[in-house]
């Protein structure tokens, strides 16, 4: 296996830089296997769904996780949190900037000279930082108040509405990133599908760092996966085992489902990293965004439905499709031939 077997053209205009209106216009390439594609939108989900299914999603809610501060010299610096350390969120897990920079026991300010953050040592994976919440306060107030919804670097356009970067169903403030192929869900079209008898399950993945960490690796099965903290309610997987077919909305949902499936360990922190050769254990159906490429999360679409992905993508590609974060999604079946 190669880091260049998960490449693919990728033309910078089809990165989406706003979301779209309503959330379920966005279009849904559906897998139909050897045959070619169907072009649908993600309102037409329950043409898809059947009764006996089970739709999962990950109710993880996103925190607004960067911070734009200054150095008590007057110097800029940002700090985007990742995962907290402690029960009441004052320490947390976090990437900052200039890290080389910036020493420990350094405070970060506001615009209006409020001390914000305090620098702490390096962790042991040596990539990111401890840093505290100062300040008087529940730290997830300070953060409401001063923090950003933490974008990836891709998309550069000033997001209008901060709940656009955030599922309906969200619940646990948690996240530094948002599961993004539950973005595209609105109250009405999950009225629908549970209409039509397919109920939704809700897990918990928190999505950190290894959304931001790039693949370097020659070969990518070397590469260190950082491990994320999910839950899966014990009612949940009992669900899926006698759901006709297991519907998982984002890899963060299959992540989780499948590291309680194939540990029996219903929370805690999950390091699975799925690529070929892998052995599902839940997942029949899986709807997605579209991922860059060299990322672990194409590795584990390469693992779901093979190398059909490159066909699915290069039709994304040529269709125009609107690409990662705010883009349009796909709906992968495993077991179509």
């Amino acid at each position: 296996m190669r880091l260049d077997d998960f490449y693919y053209d990728l033309p910078e205009e089809l990165i989406a830089q706003t979301p779209i209106e309503p959330r379920d216009a966005a279009r849904l390439l559906v897998d139909r296997g050897s045959a070619a594609p169907d072009h649908r939108h993600v309102r037409d989900l329950t043409d898809e769904l059947r009764e006996g299914d089970l739709l999962v999603v990950n109710d993880s809610k996103v925190i607004p996780a960067r911070l734009r501060v200054q150095r008590e010299t007057g110097g800029s610096a940002e700090v985007l949190l990742l995962e907290p350390l402690d029960a009441d969120r004052r320490r947390w897990e976090a990437m900052v900037r200039p890290a080389r920079k910036l020493r420990v026991g350094e405070h970060l300010f506001t615009t209006t000279g409020e001390a914000l953050v305090e620098i702490g040592p390096r962790t042991a994976a040596g990539d990111t930082s401890e840093v505290t919440i100062l300040g008087e306060g529940d730290p997830l107030t300070i953060l409401a108040r001063f923090g950003e919804m933490p974008l990836p670097p891709y998309i550069t356009t000033r997001l209008e509405q901060q709940d656009r970067y955030q599922t309906v169903y969200a619940s646990t403030p948690a996240s530094a990133a948002a599961p993004t192929a539950g973005l595209h869900f609105t109250p009405e079209l999950l009225d629908r599908i549970e209409a039509m008898g397919v109920p939704t399950a809700r897990v918990e993945l928190v999505v950190g760092l290894d959304t931001f960490k790039p693949v370097s690796e020659a070969d990518p099965r070397h590469h260190q996966i950082h491990s994320e903290r999910y839950r899966v309610p014990a009612e949940v997987l009992e669900q899926c085992r006698a759901a006709r077919r297991v519907v998982a909305v984002g890899t963060t949902s299959v992540r989780a489902l499948e590291t309680a499936a194939g540990t029996g360990v219903l929370e805690g922190r999950s390091q699975l990293f799925i690529h070929r050769p892998y052995e599902w254990q839940v997942i029949d159906l899986m709807m997605t965004n579209f991922h860059m490429p060299h990322t672990t999360l194409l590795m584990m679409i390469d693992a779901f439905v093979g190398d059909r992905w490159k066909r699915l993508y290069e039709t994304a590609v040529a269709e125009r499709y609107r690409l990662f974060s705010f883009g349009d999604a796909m709906l992968l079946n495993r077991h179509l031939p």
